[in-house]
């Protein structure tokens, strides 16, 4: 048998200089967003398949490592939808809302979860899309108010700042306009889902793109007009209560209009002009669990969202019978670290790195000083490492000077 030395593909490795990176990003993120109250958790990476396939996920349901039944369950299975019982996990979300509906008896109310753990998708690997990945989330369970879009977006904004991210942009819109906005258009309540999915490639395929695909769908031609009409010439500047007209007021409920402003009024006052914020219409994210307010940040220069997130205050009650608010922000961990590898934006560490190198012909007293005089520095802050010359010795300290490390010689 042949073995492979490469990794599955979408499924990268990590070397030292890479970890050093991860790690630093990684204490920022916990140490920043534990500044805000939120706690750490754990849960699982393989989820019951039932949870994973509950039509919640989007497209993301396609994209499931799904896990074989084990022994005489494997064997006793009737057909292929039965050969599988547990699924890895494609995001934090679902088993969040497992979690605390398991646990809510031992949680504060509201409670502010964090997680930062890897999520699998069977998906195609190309630059910033992999199979496995590290997601960071932060949660708020439990809050129905405003007061949860606000913190979220005030934590995540002030973490990817102090990471070196600026020029960012928060897009914000809620699930009920885009509802309003089709079904003013004399679209069908069974359309919508596809409506946002073709709304989704605006930036992509722009005003004439999204019109084609929507007729293909063979949706009155007057509707589609009206509805792309209201995308034309956006003001980013403008609030949602000046974006949508009276027909449209009357299929939302009371109050969302202001909650959302006065979600992006406060974190402009918040943020003081640090970061951008703004009301945009088309904004649809993908996920089918969205109930509420959804929003995004991107990065001025780089094409892609850099975190994302909204309000999903249905789904927990799929696990306990009985709704619970809810609302959380995840960033895109991967494309943050590229971005940060890109421009060089890792700080200088403040701890020394030194290596001693020494001759293989040292006698035992001779090693047990070095040792000493290792830990010496090790006892003062410094992080040493002791080790003997290889036959290339020039290779050897390339290497070391390339990861930091100030070289001493016997």
């Amino acid at each position: 048998m042949k073995f492979i030395k490469t990794p599955p593909k979408g499924m990268p490795e990590q070397l030292p200089q890479d970890m050093e990176i991860r790690e630093y990003c990684l204490n920022k993120i916990k140490q920043t967003y534990k500044k805000f109250g939120f706690n750490l958790i754990k849960t699982p990476y393989i989820e019951h398949i039932e949870n994973l396939t509950s039509k919640q996920g989007g497209e993301n349901e396609q994209l499931i490592f799904k896990i074989l039944k084990r022994g005489e369950k494997l064997e006793n299975a009737q057909n292929s939808a039965d050969l599988c019982d547990f699924g890895l996990r494609y995001d934090l979300t679902l088993p969040l809302s497992r979690f605390y509906a398991n646990n809510a008896e031992n949680l504060l109310y509201p409670f502010k979860a964090l997680q930062v753990d890897s999520v699998f998708r069977a998906d195609r690997p190309q630059k910033g899309r992999f199979r496995e990945f590290t997601q960071c989330d932060i949660d708020i369970l439990g809050e129905s108010s405003s007061l949860a879009e606000i913190e979220l977006i005030n934590a995540t904004t002030t973490m990817l700042v102090e990471l070196g991210l600026t020029n960012l942009t928060v897009r914000i819109n809620d699930r009920n306009i885009l509802k309003a906005l089709a079904l003013a258009c004399g679209f069908g309540e069974d359309k919508l889902d596809l409506v946002y999915i073709i709304l989704d490639k605006l930036d992509k395929i722009g005003i004439s793109g999204v019109k084609e695909e929507l007729l293909q769908l063979n949706l009155n031609k007057d509707s589609v007009e009206k509805y792309l009409k209201n995308f034309e010439n956006i003001n980013p500047e403008m609030l949602s209560c000046e974006f949508v007209d009276q027909s449209v007021k009357e299929y939302l409920k009371d109050g969302v209009l202001e909650n959302l402003d006065n979600i992006i009024n406060t974190s402009k006052h918040l943020l003081n002009q640090k970061v951008k914020i703004m009301f945009d219409p088309t904004l649809v994210r993908g996920m089918g669990y969205y109930t509420g307010t959804i929003f995004e940040i991107s990065l001025s220069g780089y094409n892609l969202s850099v975190a994302g997130g909204g309000r999903y205050d249905k789904m927990i009650g799929n696990f306990t019978g009985k709704d619970v608010p809810a609302c959380g922000f995840s960033i895109g961990f991967e494309r943050i670290i590229d971005y940060i590898k890109e421009n060089n934006l890792l700080p200088k560490s403040q701890v020394k790195k030194v290596a001693l190198l020494i001759d293989k012909n040292l006698n035992s007293n001779e090693i047990e000083n070095v040792i000493k005089k290792a830990n010496e520095l090790r006892n003062n802050g410094q992080i040493v490492l002791v080790s003997y010359k290889n036959k290339n010795l020039k290779f050897q300290k390339e290497k070391l000077l390339g990861l930091g490390y100030e070289i001493l010689e016997n």
